[in-house]
């Protein structure tokens, strides 16, 4: 009824979408691996059982929480509801403060105990690089 060429189109057509397909869906899974969700620690006191994968928690680390020994930083996130204590080995950024935001990668240990990887300092929207607030107090 159809030709070799109709077919051949068919075959064609019906490949590339299988390819397509099976292109996006492996895309999405390995992004999938790599997401790294937030978390508040209201959330995490909420969850119903404590997962091993990666996460990032947020909030403020709470006025004088921060005690540093040799390379470990101790301190507390909280969202002003409940608390976290973070424990960090490694370089904290500039803008670590009591006080302000901050996102903690790492992993929970338990329900009130988390240990970082890495740490975020959130900046506020009135940052301004220190070139440009130089130039503009000179004017």
């Amino acid at each position: 009824m159809y030709g070799r060429k109709v077919k051949l189109r068919f075959i064609f057509l019906l490949l590339a979408l299988i390819i397509l397909s099976l292109s996006t869906f492996l895309i999405i899974k390995s992004l999938e691996e790599n997401v790294v969700y937030f978390q508040s620690p209201t959330k995490i006191k909420t969850l119903p059982e404590i997962e091993k994968k990666k996460i990032r928690i947020g909030g403020m680390v709470k006025k004088e929480s921060i005690l540093v020994k040799e390379e470990e930083v101790k301190f507390i996130v909280t969202d002003y509801k409940n608390e976290i204590n973070v424990i960090y080995s490694g370089v904290i950024p500039n803008l670590f403060a009591e006080g302000k935001g901050v996102v903690a990668e790492g992993f929970l240990k338990d329900r009130n105990l988390f240990l970082a990887t890495k740490i975020l300092a959130k900046h506020d929207e009135n940052y301004m690089p220190p070139e440009i607030k130089k130039a503009l107090e000179e004017k």
